[in-house]
């Protein structure tokens, strides 16, 4: 393997935007689930249009601020698919929360001897 491809392929370490993600990740979570329970009650059109505007466009702005993460080595891909689930932010989420614990089990670990 070149070291070109090596540099490709290394395993995300979280970074600068990784945090960004994180909060761009819960906040298309909390404009998903409004968008749910406005468009479950009767006669909110307005709300419900202007929260599925917000949450389309919330949503499109995260997959593009996870790819660029990606492409930073801060993210893996494992995330992006998660966030085009059919699930979304939900998905997102759950990534995130994974990631974050096995990143944090492999730091704790002692190094191999």
């Amino acid at each position: 393997m070149s070291e070109r491809e090596a540099a490709i392929l290394r395993t995300p370490v979280p970074g600068a935007l990784y945090p960004w993600v994180k909060r761009a990740s819960y906040f298309e979570l909390a404009l998903f689930t409004a968008l749910i329970v406005v468009w479950l009650a009767p006669g909110l059109d307005g709300p419900t249009a202007a929260l599925g505007l917000a949450h389309g466009l919330g949503f499109v702005a995260l997959a593009v601020l996870i790819w660029v993460a990606i492409l930073r080595h801060e993210a893996p891909y494992t995330l992006l698919a998660a966030t085009l689930t059919p699930v979304g932010p939900v998905g997102s989420v759950i990534a995130l929360r994974y990631y974050d614990r096995k990143h944090a089990a492999a730091a704790a670990e002692p190094p191999a001897a």
